[in-house]
């Protein structure tokens, strides 16, 4: 079958967009979080839950598309667009009924399960028609996801402040139209094998010592990314309090989108520099200083606009560069007998590590103040950099991205 490149790129834009959609229910709780939590009289803990359970649910939904190849099953176009309608409908249902943290965190689990139907999901649909020029794709469909992720925050700053039902319903109707641009995709001519989660390749997983330190780069990561995605914005608002700037919670909401959906750039870039020199390169590059930025996160707290700004945007340039490479990495180390085990079980214990640093960043705040919440997260980096160095100079780096390294 003969594919013109038009179409392909057709393909890609659709995908990408209803991806960016469709995502718009990531953070559609975190972003309102603050003000549930007032409404509601949710502790810190409860207000955290709202991103939590995201995450638990992505981790329980991806799990159980992998065992049971759902994918095999349903056209990835419905499946796509089911399940954003499912997450949209998840949404809708917070911001009409819900007056309590239990039955949202519940919502917001569910809204994860759904998603674990989106995104991985949109990845097999680009790669049905992406053979060569892969990596851009993947670049383009990371960027999507990192702007979606990214677009509550907009919502909230473009007439959301104070209302937070209104940003949830502007979310669901967004994602409901991601699923609605899915049903228009078509199956490509490279349409991929969904391999189902093997449990008895684990053992074979945490004994090869490639895979196990590109994971080990990727818990490290991960450790920071999801922490500080959820809380850049709470931190920005006591910031911009504490410098006495005006309209802070605008200002602060639209600075957090513009420090999560940045990394829809970094990811980009760094994909097409991985190739180039090497993925152990970029990712240690990455996480040195996103790293350093936790630490001088609280130096620069409370100043000008015209000192924070830049340094969140840097931040989230480089936060979520390194994220596509470890997967990639994977990909390469893993034999291929177990390589979609070894992904499935990379994503699955890399979401629930997020689960415990969310968790603690408030913690933290309570006994140091948002000045120095994020410090912690500095060590997961650190770990993640000893890590992907590590890699670089074992005899496994001659597998990675053309034997770059």
């Amino acid at each position: 079958m003969i594919v013109g490149a038009g179409t392909k790129w057709r393909a890609l834009i659709l995908i990408g967009v209803a991806e960016l959609f469709a995502m718009t229910l990531w953070f559609s709780g975190t972003a309102v979080g603050p003000e549930l939590a007032d409404a509601w009289n949710l502790s810190a803990a409860e207000t955290a839950w709202l991103t939590n359970a995201v995450q638990l649910g992505f981790v329980v939904g991806a799990l159980l598309s992998a065992s049971l190849t759902i994918a095999d099953v349903v056209r990835p176009r419905y499946l796509f667009a089911g399940c954003a309608f499912v997450g949209a409908a998840a949404t809708a249902l917070i911001a009409g009924f819900v007056d309590s943290g239990l039955p949202a965190i519940a919502l917001r689990f569910l809204t994860g399960v759904a998603l674990a139907g989106v995104y991985p999901t949109g990845m097999k649909m680009m790669a049905s028609w992406f053979v060569r020029g892969r990596g851009l794709a993947i670049g383009v469909l990371v960027g999507a996801l990192t702007v979606g992720s990214a677009s509550p925050h907009l919502l909230r700053a473009l007439g959301g402040i104070g209302q937070p039902r209104l940003v949830l319903y502007g979310t669901a109707a967004i994602a409901a139209i991601g699923g609605l641009l899915a049903l228009a995709y078509e199956d490509g001519p490279h349409q991929p094998e969904t391999a189902p989660f093997d449990p008895s390749a684990v053992r074979r997983i945490v004994t090869d010592r490639g895979v196990v330190l590109a994971n080990t780069g990727y818990f490290g990561h991960m450790w920071e990314l999801y922490a500080v995605w959820t809380w850049i914005p709470v931190y920005l608002l006591a910031s911009l309090e504490a410098s006495g700037t005006a309209n802070p919670e605008r200002l602060a909401a639209l600075l957090g989108f513009g420090t999560i959906a940045i990394g829809g750039v970094g990811a980009w870039l760094a994909g097409s520099a991985a190739d180039r020199v090497g993925r152990s390169v970029v990712t240690s590059a990455s996480m040195i200083v996103s790293g350093a930025a936790c630490l001088l996160a609280g130096v620069v707290y409370g100043s000008s606009l015209a000192v924070l700004a830049p340094f969140v945007l840097v931040w989230g340039f480089f936060i979520v560069a390194d994220s596509a490479q470890f997967s990639a990495a994977v990909s390469e180390l893993a034999d291929d007998s177990y390589v979609g085990s070894a992904l499935t079980l990379q994503t699955a214990v890399g979401f629930l590590i997020t689960i415990g640093s969310i968790q603690l960043v408030p913690i933290v705040q309570r006994a140091v103040g948002w000045q120095w919440a994020f410090l912690p997260l500095a060590v997961g980096p650190l770990i993640g950099t000893i890590s992907m160095l590590t890699l670089r100079r074992g005899p496994e780096s001659e597998r990675l991205a053309g034997g770059r390294g």
